[in-house]
């Protein structure tokens, strides 16, 4: 199996068609199970935040497995494959494996360094875990991605600004309202989006806070930990009026405002947090009313990590890089050392047999010492070179020694028999 990274960014997709793509959290199950159903997927993580939706897969060809991500997604998303295939990136291999530890360590985010990813690649990686589609290949993955990711921010200051999305539209929020101290703030939505607008809302005094979702109990809770106010979602139209900026950031399928209930707001500034969007499209132009959304982040300017805690992390993701990748080498050499001792073991076995069938009069008890003998003499001829191979195989070019024992012993390794579909340009645009 090979890994595969397949998705859509900010970086190469607008708003609307990230609306489009993304996947409801109710959604995953079904489309992780659609994805190992396909004939070249054996493994599957999906990956949907505000900004990016990708697929992380164990694949056992190349050609085979990006036909089959894409259809998937296409299908998920009614994007016909020969528009979408204009947005995605595409990784593989070494090149998924650094996407994925740079995405985890927050420096593909839109805001780099944010530690929000973290939690989103955590809670992709349980999805899969649920509903099992992640098998050895993408545990090991996700499990150093999210090593990765907690090394960046414990050992480097690439966080110490505490920026995240609702930070750098708070930026340019400040650059319609002025300081937004004393600015009241209407939050809508208490999921995890929600929750960290009012965490950073709280910690940068902007307040009065409040609070309206349409599950009125998460928002009571929420304002309960942060000292906000819960507004009753009914309510929602008088919140609207009484606020001077307003985070939407909720999971709903259809737009929250409208222009009929915007229009009535009076002046106001709008952050859209959401993917699909909670602002209506014809809102857009609407007098008194200022809509920033992800597309707008995407193109504004914004304040970046310390080149030192950049290139730091830099570091961290490389060697973590050569980690795994030495990790992979040594798992890809197991079932061609598995495959000589069998051939060994075969040969010894039918010497045995041609052996008794030579010398009938050997005793039960003969024959047995004779055959552990023999066996003894082949795992000790087999023993060094085999932990030598596994140790040379995790080395950078490793792969070259496996392929040596099987030309060498004619080793039929079933695994190596579908990899001529194997050898794209890894990587593409990020």
């Amino acid at each position: 199996m090979n890994l595969l990274s397949v998705g859509a960014s900010y970086r190469t997709a607008d708003v609307s068609t990230l609306e489009r793509l993304t996947i409801a959290e109710a959604d995953v199950p079904r489309v992780l199970q659609k994805l190992v159903g396909q004939p070249y997927v054996g493994e599957a993580v999906l990956l949907s935040t505000c900004n990016r939706v990708e697929i992380y897969a164990a694949v056992s060809g190349f050609h085979g497995g990006l036909g089959d991500v894409c259809n998937v997604l296409a299908e998920a998303s009614g994007i016909p494959a020969t528009e979408l295939a204009g947005h995605l990136y595409v990784h593989y291999d070494e090149a998924a494996v650094l996407h994925s530890f740079r995405v985890s360590a927050g420096l593909d985010s839109m805001v780099v360094g944010e530690a929000q990813i973290l939690g989103q690649l955590r809670d992709a990686y349980h999805s899969a875990t649920e509903s099992d589609t992640a098998g050895r290949l993408l545990h090991e993955l996700m499990q150093q991605a999210l090593r990765v990711g907690k090394r960046a921010h414990a050992e480097t200051g690439i966080d110490k600004a505490g920026q995240s999305v609702v930070t750098a539209a708070l930026e340019v929020a400040s650059s319609y309202l002025g300081d937004l101290d004393g600015k009241s703030a209407l939050v809508i939505g208490a999921g995890a989006m929600g929750a960290l607008t009012v965490a950073t809302l709280t910690r940068a005094g902007i307040g009065p806070v409040r609070i309206t979702n349409r599950s009125g109990a998460r928002a009571d809770r929420l304002a309960e930990a942060y000292g906000a106010v819960a507004v009753p979602f009914a309510d929602l139209d008088l919140a609207l009026r009484e606020a001077d900026l307003v985070i939407s950031a909720t999971a709903s399928t259809e737009p929250v405002l409208t222009r009929d209930r915007l229009a009535s707001a009076g002046p106001l500034v709008v952050l859209d947090l959401a993917v699909p969007r909670d602002v209506a499209p014809d809102v857009t132009g609407l007098d008194g009313i200022t809509i920033i959304d992800i597309d707008s982040l995407a193109t504004s300017r914004r304040a970046l990590p310390a080149a030192a805690d950049t290139a730091a992390v830099e570091q961290i993701v490389t060697a973590e890089v050569d980690h795994f990748l030495g990790w992979l080498r040594g798992t890809e050499i197991a079932p061609t050392v598995a495959a000589l001792r069998t051939r060994a073991e075969d040969i010894v076995s039918a010497e045995l047999r041609k052996l008794w069938s030579r010398k009938p009069e050997f005793t039960e008890e003969q024959r047995g010492e004779v055959s552990r003998t023999l066996h003894r003499v082949v795992q000790q001829l087999l023993h060094s070179p085999t932990v030598r191979v596994r140790r040379l195989a995790a080395e950078p070019g490793g792969d070259q020694y496996a392929a040596m024992l099987r030309e060498l012993f004619d080793l039929d390794v079933p695994q190596y028999a579908t990899q001529a579909d194997a050898v794209p340009e890894i990587g593409g645009k990020s």
